[in-house]
């Protein structure tokens, strides 16, 4: 059985968890999948890193590209994340002729197409399984399980860290600022969190998903991102009493040839998989136009769920290396030229927050001005009476335009009655 020789750039959390991986079940990986992998080299600035894991002496190095010009390494892993240096060792290696795993999905969202031109120029596989919701298979999922459908929409709570803030806050009655900061302290929010916090990380992977699921190119400046940071426990306490809980969803969904691609605060019913799935925990519904709808669900971030998909991701470029099928499935296939459709463009249900002045005639003001843009109220909540003084008021819409929405909500609140702006949600 011929060795598939495996180097690997990185040996921090994710980098570590791939090592160990290897060296604790290789053999039996060798066994079910029939691809011997031994690990040549490891790179990392920090040599510690190397001690604490048993790395033998000859196969540390500081230097990546002791990796990429080693004649005995078929597989680049790279797992030191970011744009720079890792997109250049990505490209150095693809232009050697080396195969390359790698989790870096914001490099991915970036510049995913051109590199994955680069990998069929030089006929090498580019493979990217944990770069999005961890150890799902989410991607083998949409390259390979589902190729035979064309896929209507996919909903995903892809970020454990906004995911699990957003828990403690529904089940907790936290505050935000408070469900952040215990999210830092276990963890699973880092000392910045702007990137997944502001939605940024999920539109990233969300960019990854549906340029595979709609064959087309989609830039990371398609995506409508809203984040987290300005709900209230308010709001989360009336999407409960009107039987939903909020989630972060990234949103993908085509009609036609018009593909929307949105990251935002989403209202989920309670009769919805996705309303189940707590603290750090993704899940993504796919649904397909033969299978119908499908659910991913498991740890989207870790040491140990990244390295499972990373290792799955070695071996299936191991076997395509043994039976010389490079490029078997292509990394991005954008053979579809699909219009990306506006925010503004969307239909949606919506619910929405006033801060009003509890007198007489304000919520007349107020349906009428939604009325004259053509919005239809379904239902109004004003939970208590405080006369003269500023009190929310929700309201919950029928399907309308966002650009409708958005004219509304621009025109009510100038009115003197409105205390604030007004806070907008919508609704899955």
């Amino acid at each position: 059985m011929k060795e598939i020789g495996v180097g690997i750039i990185g040996l921090g959390i994710v980098g570590s968890g791939v090592y160990e991986t290897l060296m604790q079940h290789s053999e039996e990986i060798a066994r079910r999948t029939g691809v011997k992998l031994a690990v040549r080299k490891v790179a990392d600035l920090d040599e510690s890193r190397s001690r604490t894991l048993g790395v033998p002496d000859g196969v540390f190095t500081k230097n990546a590209k002791d990796i990429i010009n080693n004649s005995s390494v078929d597989i680049v892993v790279e797992l030191i994340g970011g744009y720079s240096p890792a997109g250049e060792y990505i490209v150095d290696s693809l232009n050697n002729h080396k195969h390359v795993v790698t989790a870096n999905k914001a490099l991915l969202a970036k510049q995913g197409a051109e590199l994955a031109e680069l990998a069929s120029k030089n006929n090498v596989d580019l493979y990217f399984e944990a770069s999005v919701a961890g150890g799902i298979p989410i991607i083998k999922a949409l390259r390979e399980g589902l190729a035979g459908n064309n896929i209507n929409y996919i909903y995903g709570i892809v970020n454990g860290t906004c995911n699990y803030i957003l828990t403690r806050m529904t089940y907790e009655k936290m505050g935000f600022e408070r469900a952040l900061k215990e999210a830092q302290k276990k963890g699973f929010a880092e000392a910045n969190p702007t990137l997944d916090i502001e939605g940024d990380d999920s539109a990233h992977k969300l960019m990854i998903l549906a340029s595979i699921a709609f064959n087309t190119r989609i830039d990371l400046s398609d995506i409508h991102v809203e984040g987290i940071t300005k709900l209230t426990h308010e709001d989360v306490e009336y999407a409960d009493d009107l039987g939903y809980v909020i989630k972060l969803l990234a949103i993908a969904k085509r009609t036609g040839n018009e593909i929307e691609v949105r990251v935002h605060p989403t209202l989920v019913p309670k009769s919805s998989l996705l309303a189940y799935v707590r603290d750090e925990f993704n899940a993504l519904l796919v649904d397909g136009d033969i299978v119908g709808t499908t659910m991913y669900y498991g740890k989207g971030a870790g040491k140990l769920a990244a390295a499972s998909a990373i290792v799955s991701d070695i071996i299936d470029v191991g076997k395509n290396i043994q039976f010389g099928s490079p490029l078997r499935v292509k990394p991005f296939a954008h053979a579809n030229n699909c219009k990306i459709k506006n925010i503004e463009e969307i239909r949606s249900l919506y619910y929405i927050r006033f801060t009003v002045l509890d007198t007489p005639g304000v919520l007349g003001h107020i349906s009428s001005v939604l009325g004259k843009h053509g919005i239809s109220i379904a239902s109004v909540i004003q939970k208590a009476q405080h006369h003269g003084k500023h009190v929310p008021v929700v309201m919950m819409t029928h399907e309308a335009l966002e650009r409708d929405i958005r004219n509304a909500l621009t025109e009510i609140d100038t009115l003197n009655s409105i205390k604030e702006k007004s806070a907008l949600i919508r609704i899955a």
